[in-house]
Parts: C-alpha cells; sequence; structure tokens
C-alpha cells in the first residue's frame, strides 16, 4: 500500500494522431441525468457518426426501462407499487436489481439501491447552518433497506416491502449503460473507442496511432498539471469524490455522499478512483469505498484482485490497493 500526500482527480487524454485507416469521432449528450461523452474509432466519420447514433439509442433504451424519474419505467411502477404488489420486469433490470443487492450484502449496506426513499435533509449548495438533528437523520433512511427488496426469479418481479420505500439505479446504472454499450460495439466489429457516462468510463481498443487510452490524473492543488498518467485498453475506471459537494461542521468534513445504513455523510475520504473490467461495480465499489472508509474500503477492494483503487483522504493521504502501484505512472 503507497500513501503520498497529493489530491488529484480524472480526466480523460487524447492523442488522436493522424491515421489514413481509422478516424476519432466524439459526441456528447444529456441522458439518464447526467453527461455522455462517446468516442467511436471507425475505418471513415460516417461509419463512426452512425454507431454514436448506435449508441445514444442503447443508453435512452435503457434510460428508459431504469430511470426513477420516468413514470412509464419499470423501475417507476415498482416504486408505485411499493407495499401493494409484486411488479413484472423484464429479465435484465431484474439481474441489474439482483446484482445490486449481492453488491448490498457484500457491503453490508454502505451501498443500497433503496437509497431513492431517502429524505434529502443534509443540503450541500451552502444553504446549511447547522447539522440535522439526529432524530431526523434516523426517520430520513427510515424506508431505506435492501433486505426489503423481494425478488422472485421464476417469475422475474421485484417487490418492495414497505409503502413508500423506492430503488434507483443512479450511477450504477450510468455505469451498466457503458458497460452494454461497449459490448454492443464489439460484437459490431467496432474495436476501439470510450463511453464515458458522468465520470463512469468505459473503454476499449486502442487510438487509431495504436496508443493506449489514456487517463489523466489531475492534481487540483496545482491546476493545469498531471499527477499521473494510467493506460486504459480494455477495462472501465471510476472516481467517486466529494471534493466539491461537502460540508463542514465543528471542523469535521461531511461528503453529499450519504451512508444509506446510517442517514450521516461519509467522512474521512476525498475521491476514490477504482479501475476494474465493469464501470458498473467499479461504480459500486468506488460509492461504497467512500462510505466504508480507508481500512474497510481496502479490505473489500483487496479481495477482487481484477479491480485496483486509488483513495485520497480528507488530510490529503493517498492510498491504493494493493495491485496499484500509482509511482509507475506518476508524471515528471
Amino acid at each position: 500500500m503507497n500513501e503520498m500526500k497529493y489530491y488529484f482527480s480524472m480526466l480523460l487524454i487524447f492523442f488522436c494522431l493522424a491515421s489514413h485507416a481509422q478516424v476519432v469521432r466524439k459526441r456528447t449528450t444529456m441522458l439518464m441525468g447526467g453527461r455522455f461523452d462517446i468516442t467511436i474509432v471507425a475505418k471513415d466519420s460516417l461509419a463512426a457518426e452512425m454507431n454514436i447514433d448506435t449508441v445514444i439509442a442503447e443508453i435512452t433504451r435503457i434510460e428508459n426501462l431504469i430511470s426513477d424519474w420516468i413514470p412509464a419505467s419499470q423501475v417507476s411502477q415498482v416504486n408505485a407499487n411499493a407495499g401493494i404488489r409484486p411488479i413484472k420486469v423484464d429479465q435484465e433490470v431484474f439481474e441489474l436489481t439482483a446484482r445490486a443487492i449481492a453488491l448490498s450484502k457484500l457491503t453490508n449496506g454502505a451501498f443500497d439501491i433503496s437509497f431513492a426513499a431517502m429524505d434529502r435533509i443534509w443540503k450541500f449548495d451552502g444553504s446549511m447552518t447547522k447539522m440535522p438533528t439526529a432524530a431526523a437523520i434516523r426517520k430520513s433512511v427510515e424506508k431505506v433497506g435492501y433486505q426489503n427488496i423481494i425478488l422472485d426469479k421464476e417469475h422475474s418481479t421485484i417487490f418492495l416491502k414497505m409503502i413508500g420505500m423506492k430503488i434507483g439505479f443512479g450511477a450504477l446504472g450510468e455505469g451498466y449503460a457503458a458497460d452494454q454499450c461497449r459490448e454492443m460495439m464489439l460484437k459490431k466489429g467496432i474495436n476501439s473507442g470510450i463511453v464515458n457516462g458522468s465520470g463512469d468510463m468505459s473503454a476499449w481498443g486502442m487510438q487509431p496511432d495504436g496508443s493506449d487510452w489514456i487517463i489523466g490524473i489531475n492534481d487540483p492543488v496545482h491546476q493545469g498539471e498531471l499527477f499521473a498518467v494510467v493506460p486504459l485498453r480494455q477495462g472501465a475506471v471510476v472516481t467517486s469524490g466529494s471534493y466539491e459537494k461537502y460540508v463542514t461542521f465543528n471542523g469535521k468534513r461531511y461528503s453529499h455522499i450519504i451512508n444509506p445504513a446510517t442517514g450521516y455523510p461519509a467522512t474521512g475520504v476525498t475521491s476514490v478512483t477504482v479501475f476494474g473490467p465493469s464501470a458498473e461495480k467499479a461504480n459500486g465499489f468506488s460509492t461504497s469505498i467512500m462510505v466504508l472508509g480507508e481500512e474497510a474500503g481496502l479490505k473489500l477492494i483487496n479481495r477482487f484482485p481484477e479491480f485496483s483503487c486509488v483513495m485520497i483522504t480528507d488530510d490529503g493521504k493517498v492510498f491504493t490497493s494493493r495491485n496499484f502501484d500509482i509511482t509507475k505512472y506518476k508524471s515528471q
């Protein structure tokens, strides 16, 4: 485990060098309540643009299935019938929910898709002048609890046991969409690209000049400078952080990422970046590690050698999982 005193954030660096064989096209659009940056490498501009259209259509399809702010979505129907009856859903939605519940069990509730029912009593827009009361915090999570989500595999139904319960996939859904688009493009013979859903980044292949995609880790203490650059060829990277949204009371920093089990904001960790094969699972890990904190978070990620992480604590220390040596990628 390495430790250094740096803050950093994440960005994507493009080295789009000229190539007679392939072109790079990029488009930005708003989907699933956030920004998607879609990059496709193809034989010509028309092919690249058409495949970007295909990616956008796939993300829109997923959004219409799982977005809890779309009244006609299957997830909204599950929420509307909480405490009333089970709702039959597509196998895709059922399996995504089952994976989310498995992650909830793995993290002892540090991650929980029923957080959607949480009362928004914490404000991170500068309007809070004092902490909510302990009673208000307890009440805010009364209807949160993955244990009350009942799955029936035989009938492909989801039932929320309590009236007022809700599930919501949030950024996990963006990571899932990014992964799905990557697999779709590979099946279509598009061998290189990136789908970046609000920071949940799923990449495959290489740039036209044969080099890897490069993730730049930015040092915000020295704006415009890179702390490290990390190659990313076939995998995902996700960052969860509180360096922009937080409140401070009595000298203690409270993140905008709330522990769904307690209702209290995560403390102690400013940022977590997770690398691995799946943006969906990397997102679940990054959020969970923010909540679990340094010791428990590293213990969790070290159980999964296909994933690695870099963590920044509130006091500026940097820790990594056992399988990630940040010094190999440090900028000179």
